[in-house]
């Protein structure tokens, strides 16, 4: 019996007996596969208890019901597991990390951070990006990141989350070298704290620039900070 090419939903044969079974498995195979979400994208074991219609993306070192199937789509249907081989280009939300993962044709990869709003024949492009980083606070009045807003980025602004409490100052501001104070000043130590530094008006960079921590009272000790950066980018036309 032959089968589509991109589902591989089986089809029903001139003649053929029992139709409805063919016709069944092929609805069951759709709702697994449209609008892949699946529960989680690392188990490497199969849950003990799945519940019917549930779906993974198979770990790696894949063990026990699942051995061999590392990265395929497992679907617990009608008591027993199904598993698909994901194709280019599917995607599917993971609800334990709540994010978008993407097959690249080899393995599964972390959805987009930017997206093309507009774009032309000859690719000139308008890109909405984000990036994220955890910086590790070091000992010193200022801390430079490795989050840089790159050259000729219109910066919309920077958040950010202290994940464990930054030690030293009272306080702490965000900004850059030139202006420390740019996204947000007098931000909290405690783990939780939040800022959502919002320019006034999305502001031009023209050369690469570190986002830079600045403490408040007394020089930083330690700590962790996750930072986002969110902006516009430019992109010119082909030749």
């Amino acid at each position: 019996m032959s089968d589509s090419t991109n589902l591989r939903l089986p089809f029903v044969e001139a003649a053929q007996a029992q139709k409805h079974v063919t016709v069944n498995d092929a609805l069951t195979r759709l709702d697994a596969l449209i609008h892949i979400a699946v529960e989680d994208a690392t188990l490497s074991a199969p849950p003990v208890s799945p519940a019917e219609g549930e779906r993974w993306i198979v770990g790696a070192s894949a063990t026990g019901d699942w051995a061999g199937e590392d990265g395929r789509i497992a679907a617990w249907i009608d008591g027993a597991w199904v598993f698909f081989v994901p194709k280019t280009g599917w995607q599917a939300w993971v609800g334990a990390t709540r994010n978008i993962l993407l097959h690249d044709g080899t393995d599964w990869v972390d959805g987009p951070a930017s997206t093309t709003v507009a774009l032309t024949p000859h690719n000139a492009a308008t890109r909405i990006e984000t990036v994220e980083l955890d910086h590790v606070v070091t000992a010193g009045t200022s801390n430079d990141t490795a989050l840089t807003i790159p050259d000729r980025a219109i910066v919309f602004g920077v958040t950010g989350r202290v994940l464990s409490e930054v030690s030293g100052p009272a306080s702490w501001t965000l900004g850059i070298g030139a202006d420390p104070q740019r996204y947000g000043n007098s931000i909290g130590v405690a783990a939780g704290s939040t800022v959502n530094g919002v320019s006034g008006t999305p502001t031009a960079y023209y050369s690469a620039t570190p986002v830079r921590l600045t403490a408040t009272g007394a020089d930083f000790t330690g700590g962790t900070i996750r930072l986002a950066l969110h902006y516009l980018i430019l992109a010119g036309s082909d030749a």
